[in-house]
């Protein structure tokens, strides 16, 4: 009797060992995400760029040469370019370059856009002021749109020996449908109400 009621507290100690160990792993699971994107932003791995929140301090004579890259998922009606082939570049100095996007599809269409650079090891040091990839856009049938992004070399770059050779960084986009489609379907409905709204007019 004494050995059941021992084995029975010790498979509850197991059993209780077990679930805090399966809720461990589903807390993982969620934190996974937005801990990978705090190290790729911390560490520039993957080609992953940084956000600055003003101009560099200094300006170096170094020049780096940025090139533009666009490409467009399969699913995405859209014409996705860069408005110009490569930017020469002072490190520190602020450049502004453009995209240009089409929506030529019938429908409206939220889309984000996911970006490195390359080479990946460039990622620390490619700060961006501002750019169309912080936010959703949404595109009309029909509708062109130059979108904007500003950014500069951070001059910490010229400290790193492992980034002496570096004298081009390709910056790419690529544009994906966004799962969250309900700013498209309020662009449709207000279209609607438009087109319902001169039909009333006319008659």
């Amino acid at each position: 009797m004494q050995k059941s009621s021992r084995q029975k507290r010790s498979n509850a100690r197991i059993a209780l060992l077990l679930a805090g160990v399966v809720v461990c792993m589903v807390g993982v699971s969620f934190a996974s995400v937005p801990l990978y994107d705090l190290f790729c932003r911390v560490t520039g791995f993957g080609g992953t760029t940084q956000i600055a929140d003003q101009d560099a301090a200094e300006i170096l004579e170094r020049k780096v040469t940025v090139r533009f890259n666009a490409s467009v998922q399969p699913d995405l009606k859209w014409r996705f370019k860069p408005a110009q082939k490569a930017i020469e570049t002072r490190v520190g100095e602020t450049q502004l370059a453009f995209y240009e996007a089409v929506n030529l599809g019938d429908e409206p269409v939220v889309a984000t856009a996911v970006f490195n650079v390359s080479p990946d090891k460039a990622g620390l040091y490619f700060d961006k002021i501002d750019c169309f990839c912080f936010t959703e856009q949404v595109l009309k049938p029909g509708e062109r749109v130059d979108m904007p992004v500003s950014f500069y070399i951070d001059p910490e770059m010229d400290k790193d020996v492992k980034m002496d050779g570096v004298t081009t960084i390709t910056l790419s986009y690529t544009f994906y449908k966004a799962q969250d489609q309900s700013a498209a379907k309020a662009a449709r409905e207000q279209a609607n109400a438009g087109t319902r709204g001169n039909a009333d007019i006319k008659g």
